[in-house]
């Protein structure tokens, strides 16, 4: 005779699951993807520059040689603050560094022509083949409303009305 303890086989509630709920675990690590998905483009911060719009747009997505003249006429290479004396020596070791020879130049749109000019020679002088300036695409044309044209009034025709075929 055999008798059933509540401690053996089966506890006070049933047999003990072994599964793991992994629920919750893929809930969390989703919320926590979606948070660097939105915060990783936050961490990687440039110089403000108001670029000029245009519509045929550049995009400098590659890791290239990019000089910027903020505002404040300050020149930046990579990102780095520059001498403008020095500009063109910096620019030279960076081009034998990455061994491109496409330089990009963003100026804010603030910036005298005259200055992005003098910089442009720089780059020039520093060996870079092709000089790309950098822009934001230009938003969207609206096109004017165009008033459709006054319908043609039409003529009366002058022809005989003819009388039904019998039937």
């Amino acid at each position: 005779m055999g008798m059933n303890l509540p401690g053996r086989d089966r506890g006070r509630y049933g047999p003990a699951l072994s599964d793991i709920n992994v629920t919750p675990l893929v809930d969390v690590v989703l919320v926590l993807l979606i948070i660097f998905m939105v915060t990783a483009p936050m961490m990687s911060r440039g110089i403000d520059v108001r670029l000029p719009r245009t519509t045929a747009g550049s995009d400098a997505t590659e890791d290239r040689v990019v000089v910027t003249v903020d505002r404040d006429g300050t020149i930046y290479l990579n990102d780095r603050p520059v001498n403008a004396q020095l500009l063109t020596e910096r620019l030279k070791s960076e081009m034998q560094r990455t061994g491109s020879d496409f330089v990009f130049l963003r100026a804010d749109q603030e910036v005298p022509y005259g200055r992005v000019m003098t910089v442009m020679d720089q780059i020039k002088k520093a060996g870079a083949d092709k000089v790309g300036m950098v822009t934001r695409p230009a938003a969207p044309a609206t096109v004017p409303a165009v008033k459709p044209a006054p319908a043609a009034k039409p003529t009366p025709s002058r022809a005989p009305a003819r009388k039904p075929a019998p039937r």
